[in-house]
């Protein structure tokens, strides 16, 4: 169980040197909400190391979260400002570069390059059919749940066998990719995440090969959309639309399925309450990207007492402006919809309802599929991830009755387009009824995850 911090463990002003609180290691991880708490005592932001050596100014306040995001014109987010990179203050091998280094991508501009790569990213966004996403959402959950409830230990680590490949498998369907491109799409973006040596040049170099595929046959896929934009986005454009849809779209959703997941399963969850309140409750107090958004001041500004100055970096913590006190107190009378996981302003997620959409698919799934599922240990004992960044995470055990024979394919891939509605989670999984019939497992291919699941859909 985590403990609440003790403010005398919090390095305090003047420790280190420049005054500012590690965002990082073992003692923020343990207790992100203790750090949060004691930042706020600085006023609407605070003063924070990012990585060693990597300064910046945090903004913890919700009121002024919303100020910063809705406000291009004083906040930008070109990268190239920053003034500590700029004169060499970084270091070279930072783990904080990767992730605020400049890239021609929504993300990271501003003004007429933003509004027309964001535009060609949203039109195409918006020709995702709704049905058909979670229908793919469905399929790609049956599959990665087949390979382990079969097991006569009637055990699973959910995060790594459920919630983190899940998204992978969701996007490269999206994406129109090929087996062998999709495997290595896969194994790209996990590599990155997880720090592997040239998961960089993986992922670029299955991404080149699946635009080039595209040019000469086009589909209805993504990143045949985003090719054939009015935008007329170069090659190197698309290709940097698709790794920020990758990047800002799969380590969060896998963040919210297994968090979702493990709040429903918890001991405080209330029996009734629908899955869309707990991916609701995930975002508002567990938002899966936890500080980020780097905004880089035009000039100098005052911000409740603080000089931001211009061209050093501004994060937002979604995680504590969710949490924000002085929001609290009336959150009850916001939208659901008001936290700020999903960011705000010019930049606020594009993908939002997808992504919501999805999660709710993935939990749900989950519980139709082992109607008795539970955790093997309480929530307030999970560990999470020592990130700056995310919060996400690291293990989710569960138990369950083994199921005789694993989660069955539909004979054809075609027919996902029309796989019967699901009955609502809550009842059957208070019910526990117990195994569901399947067919006999179907033989191991060889390949990479994404080859295995599109074998597994045309029943091979």
């Amino acid at each position: 169980m985590q403990q609440p911090l003790d403010p005398q463990e919090i390095p305090p002003s003047g420790c280190p040197a420049h005054g500012n609180v590690p965002l990082y290691g073992p003692s923020f991880g343990a207790d992100p909400d203790g750090h949060y708490a004691h930042l706020r005592s600085y006023g609407l932001s605070a003063p924070v190391d990012i990585a060693p050596d990597v300064q910046a100014e945090l903004v913890t306040s919700y009121d002024a979260a919303l100020y910063v995001l809705q406000n291009p014109a004083s906040f930008v987010r070109d990268s190239r400002r920053w003034n500590a990179l700029n004169e060499g203050r970084v270091p070279a091998d930072s783990p904080a570069l990767p992730m605020l280094s400049y890239r021609p991508n929504a993300l990271f501009s501003d003004g007429a390059a933003h509004a027309r790569l964001r535009q060609a990213v949203t039109d195409s966004l918006a020709t995702i059919d709704e049905l058909q996403l979670v229908r793919q959402t469905q399929q790609s959950a049956d599959y990665l749940i087949s390979r382990f409830s079969s097991e006569p230990r009637g055990q699973a680590e959910l995060m790594a066998e459920y919630a983190q490949p899940l998204p992978l498998l969701v996007f490269s369907d999206l994406f129109g990719c090929p087996p062998e491109i999709g495997d290595r799409v896969i194994a790209g973006i996990s590599g990155i995440f997880e720090g592997t040596p040239g998961a960089d040049e993986v992922l670029g170099g299955a991404l080149t090969e699946l635009i080039a595929l595209k040019r000469r046959r086009p589909d209805s896929d993504l990143t045949t959309r985003l090719m054939l934009h009015p935008a007329r986005l170069s090659d190197e454009e698309v290709l940097h639309q698709l790794v920020t849809l990758l990047s800002g779209g799969t380590a969060p959703l896998s963040a919210t399925i297994g968090t979702s997941s493990a709040l429903y399963l918890g001991e405080e969850w209330l029996s009734g309450l629908p899955v869309e309140d707990a991916v609701a409750q995930t975002l508002w107090n567990y938002a899966p990207i936890a500080n980020y958004a780097a905004h880089y001041p035009t000039h100098d500004i005052e911000l409740g007492g603080r000089t931001l100055r211009a061209n050093d970096p501004v994060l937002i913590s979604f995680a504590a402006a969710n949490t924000d006190p002085k929001l609290t107190e009336h959150r009850e009378q916001l939208s659901a919809k008001a936290h700020l996981a999903f960011g705000a302003g010019p930049h606020a997620c594009p993908a939002k309802d997808p992504a919501f959409m999805i999660a709710v698919t993935a939990v749900e799934t989950l519980l139709n599929r082992l109607p008795d599922v539970e955790m093997r240990v309480p929530f307030k004992t999970l560990t999470w991830a020592p990130s700056p960044w995310s919060r996400s995470l690291v293990t989710l055990p569960i138990r369950f009755t083994p199921q005789s024979v694993p989660v069955a394919a539909p004979p054809a891939r075609a027919q996902a387009a029309h796989a019967p509605q699901q009955p609502a989670p809550s009842a059957q999984h208070a019910a526990a009824r117990g195994t569901r019939p399947a067919t006999a497992a179907s033989p191991q291919h060889k390949g990479g995850l994404f080859s295995r699941f599109l074998a597994w859909t045309r029943g091979e």
